[in-house]
Parts: C-alpha cells; structure tokens; sequence
C-alpha cells in the first residue's frame, strides 16, 4: 500500500490505493450528524449517571451507614469495582502497546478501541477509592503527607504516572486524524469542532520529519505504557498479597492479577468491537478475521488464568492452614455458584467457543466476552468479600450484619453511574474522533531510521 504525502498552501494531503476520502466517508457519518437514536440512549446513561449522583448525596449526607460496609467488611464492591475498572486500564494498555509494537497489519481497526479502554477506565476507577473513603477532607494528606512505606502511596504515584502516560500516547495515536479532520473540505462539521481539531492537531502536517518524530515518540511510549501497566497493577496486587488476611497472602497475586486484567480487558474489547461493528456500519473493516485474532488472545490468557486460578487455590487447600481451608469452605458454600461461573464458566465457555472452529463466529465470541467480563467481575468480587467476612479475631455477640456483607441500593446506583459513565465518554469520543484511526489505515509503517 503506497502512499503520496503532499504539503500544499498549509493543507495535509493523504492519497491512498486506500485513501483517505473513501475512509472519511465510511468513518465520520457519526461525527457529522446525530441520531435520535443516539441522543435517547445518552439520555438513558444520563438518567442513570444522575441516580448515582443522588445515591453519592446520600452517602455522604447521612454516612456510610447507607452501604453495606461495616467494620469487619470495611471493602465493599466499591474496590470491587476499583479493581475491575483499573483492570481494565492496564489490559487496554498492554493490548494496544503491543499491538502497536508489533505492527500487526490486522490491529489497525481496532487499536484505537484498546487506547480508548485504556484512558477512560482510568479516569473512571480512582473514583470508587474517593467512594470508600469515609473523610474525603483529608484526602490531601496523601500528597503533603504521603508514607513512602504504605501500598497505598505507591498506588497513587503509579496510578498518576499510568493516566499521564496513557493519556499522551492516546493523543499520539490520535494526532495525524485530527490533522486529517482539521484540513478536510470534505467534513462537514460544525466550526466549534473545526477549532477543537485546530487547536489539537498543534500544527501537525504530516511532512517526513514530523512522521518520524511522532512514529519514534509512539513507539517510546507503547513500550513505556507496556512497563508502567505491568507495574502499576502489581502495586495493585501487592496491596492485597502483602497482608496477612486469608486468601490475600500470596505471592503470586502480582501476575495473577495482570493475567486476570489482561483477560477481562480482551473481553471488554471484543464486545466493543461488535457494539461499534453494529452501531456504525464497520462490517467492511471489522471482520470475523478480527474477533478471531483477539479471541484467540481471550483463549491463551483464559488459559493462563485458568492454570494461575487453580494453582492459587490448590497450595491454599492443600496447605490446610486453619483460615484459608475456612476461607475455601466459605467458598464452596456461601458463595459456591458464585464461584462456579467466575472460575469454571468464565474460564471453560470462553476457551470452548473459540477454541473449536464450528463454534467461532462473531456473535458466539461476543457471548464468549461477555461471559469473560461478567466472571471476572465476580472473581473479584470472592476475592474481596469472603476473605473481610473472616476476620482473625471474631467479635463476641455481634449482630449478623455486621460481619456479613450486603450491597445497598447507593452502592449499585455508583456502580452503575460508573458504567454510564464509561458509555457516555466512548459516546463522545465517536462524536469528535473515528472510532478506527484514518492515519493507521492509510499509511505505511514508518522507517524511523530514515533521514529527515
């Protein structure tokens, strides 16, 4: 695929076997004209956004006493959903990063989709540690007065780093479309988005140099991204492994829990594909070639997960220690269809349907994710609870609920608002930006080793 760059009276030029006028036309109806279809459905996450406003009014109004949390469950699904969602995060970064790397001709539709998981999963997921905290007004003190010596520090200062890094390579990887946007006489958008484009694109015009600086700078951060995520979540893990708590203890928590992300991020990104697929009419660029190949990344980390799964409860039962053999008997009774679908369904489904052809199609892997996502969801769910539920020194005449946790209807309702929140930021997305990356479709790979 060649491609002749132009620069000309200040205007970017792409002309391509592929070109890029054929790519706007497929790719920017949405960003061009809003549906009522869509305006009904942001409504409706709207709607759900501002319940979990009024539940969060709630909360702090009259304290979390309207949670479930109390003083042996002092967790809730609250880091349930912080451990989900930051997941998710490094998942998208690892995905993307290495795709990028890679230079797989076939990541190029869906690249973009990985970056977007990244960057809005970790705007999303600190908010539930802001949920838990009970003194919100204190929450400074963890940057005037931080202790090197707590998890908790490190937690932040990685997670800081990670958006930051996350953030810049999306807006890398974005950069050439919004140039592309920018210069385009073809668009027709309204000027506040002609500015939005200008005053992003800082310039860009895509001239041999400016090709092989920002090539070397994506390069430089997938690396860097690919680093930060595996260390970031192992921080992550080590604040749960590094305490003495039944079923946290372990030391293998740290890749337990980035085989476990990568997984649940694969599943995320499957059922984005589909949803894009469906909704903008990408039948053409996203193919059955496309969920097979990120399938068959959900079947080998669904394998790893599954070995690491096992291998984690083996040494807790086999070990026969008084706590964890409770821990695994509160498991198989209290929580056991819990504990059935989040380590046998949501392992051997997935690896079924993609890993015989007959059972391979679109929609059998879209089911696939979504069995993934839901399991790994739980799975964090049996890793936070039942362990709080089993503290080393019991109280003597409590009352049931105060070692037994239930959610209330405040903590579904910013669960919930998380996942609106999620939507409507991918919604808006789609609105200024193409969903697949114009620049990645049209362009050759760039010899950074070329002169200027």
């Amino acid at each position: 695929m060649k491609l002749i760059n132009s620069y000309s009276k200040g205007k970017l030029h792409f002309m391509n076997t592929f070109d890029s006028k054929s790519l706007l036309k497929d790719f920017t109806p949405e960003i061009e004209k809003t549906s009522l279809t869509w305006w009904i459905v942001l409504l409706i996450f709207i709607m759900i956004f501002l319940l979990g406003i009024f539940g969060l009014d709630r909360q702090i109004s009259e304290g979390h006493i309207v949670t479930g949390m109390r003083d042996n469950v002092v967790w809730g699904i609250y880091i349930v959903n912080f451990i989900f969602f930051m997941g998710l995060s490094y998942a998208g970064a690892l995905i993307s990063g290495v795709l990028h790397l890679f230079k797989s001709e076939w990541r190029k539709p869906i690249i973009r989709i990985a970056e977007l998981i990244t960057v809005i999963s970790l705007l999303i997921g600190p908010f539930y540690i802001f949920f838990c905290v009970g003194r919100l007004d204190r929450l400074y003190f963890l940057v005037l007065y931080p202790r090197i010596q707590s998890p908790i520090t490190w937690d932040v200062i990685a997670i800081t780093t990670d958006l930051f890094g996350c953030i810049l390579f999306l807006y890398l990887s974005v950069l050439q479309d919004l140039a592309l946007l920018r210069d385009s006489a073809e668009l027709n958008v309204p000027k506040w988005k002609k500015k939005i484009y200008t005053f992003l694109a800082m310039g860009y015009r895509n001239t041999i140099a400016q090709r092989k600086h920002l090539e070397q700078a994506r390069n430089i951060m997938a690396a860097m991204i690919i680093a930060i995520a595996i260390i970031v979540y192992s921080v992550l893990a080590w604040i749960f492994g590094v305490t003495l708590q039944p079923g946290w203890h372990s030391t293998i928590f740290g890749p337990y829990f980035v085989i476990a992300a990568v997984y649940s991020g694969t599943g995320l990104m499957i059922i984005i594909m589909w949803l894009f697929r469906k909704i903008y009419h990408l039948e053409k660029y996203i193919t059955l070639k496309h969920f097979s190949y990120v399938g068959y990344i959900l079947l080998i980390i669904g394998a790893f997960y599954g070995y690491f799964t096992f291998a984690d409860y083996l040494t807790k039962w086999y070990g026969s220690q008084k706590m964890d053999a409770q821990l695994i008997d509160k498991l198989f009774s209290d929580f056991f269809w819990l504990f059935i679908f989040a380590n046998y369904a949501g392992i051997l489904i997935p690896i079924i349907i993609i890993g015989i052809p007959k059972f391979r199609t679109i929609n059998s892997i879209f089911f696939a994710a979504i069995i993934t996502l839901l399991a790994l969801w739980v799975n964090r769910f049996l890793i936070v609870i039942p362990t709080l539920e089993m503290p080393y020194l019991p109280i003597q005449d409590y009352r049931p609920a105060w070692i037994h946790y239930s959610s209330t209807w405040v903590e579904w309702s910013l669960s919930a608002a998380g996942i609106a929140v999620f939507a409507i930021l991918l919604m808006l997305f789609s609105k200024l930006i193409p969903i697949i990356s114009i620049s990645e479709m049209t362009e050759p790979e760039v010899n950074t080793e070329d002169n200027i």
